[in-house]
């Protein structure tokens, strides 16, 4: 029990700590508080607060070493695909910028990937590409269920019909910067209609076994998220 106690106390301060470092609150120059400044400030154990400074460490935000104590990395060090870091890292305040950098890296991997699944053809692979899209057509058509949700499952289920693994493995990483993409791009297309109507046209391309088409169709779909997040870094410059 006590075990557990410390874990939650840990990853508590862990969160705490790595939106701290996230947000310029502590960095290399300033360096973080010592293991005793941190017991007292947050009321833990000395083992809750290394299981922490553990935590911190293998998501890249710091390093401890013998005699030299606890350092701040630099952003270069972090470790962007750890679902955590990438929240912290969206919740701080240049979160559309980081946002810019995330849709880049999809239009990098998620047009191959559609491209993939129509190569692939895996039914029942495309069956649940297709349960994802009808979620989202209920959400709009019916007004039940929930038109994010059904658009993170349409982009994780590509991913899957990709059959490509190392694609597989970052379902996670983009459904977490995904959920605070759609919430900026979503309003700023206005109707929801024409949003499922785009996310129609890449599972047809799928289900009919055109790659490119497929490809292309995607390619839109991220560009147009593109253009929406790069006009709101605009008017937030000009403001």
């Amino acid at each position: 029990m006590a075990r557990i106690e410390n874990l939650n106390l840990s990853q508590r301060v862990t969160n705490e700590l790595g939106k701290a470092i996230i947000g310029g609150s502590y960095n290399a120059s300033t360096g973080l508080p010592t293991e005793a400044q941190l017991c007292e400030e947050y009321g833990i154990s000395r083992t809750a607060v290394r299981e922490a400074v553990k935590m911190l460490a293998a998501k890249g935000l710091i390093s401890s070493r013998p005699r030299q104590g606890i350092r701040v990395e630099s952003a270069s060090n972090w470790n962007l695909y750890d679902t955590s870091v990438l929240r912290w890292m969206l919740e701080s305040s240049p979160s559309l910028l980081v946002l810019k950098e995330f849709l880049q890296m999809r239009m990098a991997i998620e047009p191959q990937a559609a491209a993939l699944a129509a190569r692939q053809g895996d039914k029942d692979a495309i069956a649940k590409i297709n349960d994802a899209l009808n979620t989202m057509r209920k959400a709009v058509n019916e007004q039940e269920g929930s038109l994010h949700e059904g658009d993170l499952a349409f982009h994780t289920a590509i991913l899957f019909a990709s059959r490509n693994r190392f694609f597989y493995q970052l379902r996670e990483f983009i459904t977490t910067a995904l959920n605070v993409s759609i919430q900026h791009t979503t309003p700023a297309k206005g109707n929801k209609q024409t949003i499922v109507e785009e996310h129609e046209k890449v599972y047809a391309a799928i289900v009919a076994g055109e790659p490119e088409r497929a490809k292309n169709m995607m390619a839109y779909l991220i560009d147009e998220a593109m253009t929406f997040i790069e006009t709101e870094i605009a008017q937030s410059k000009s403001a």
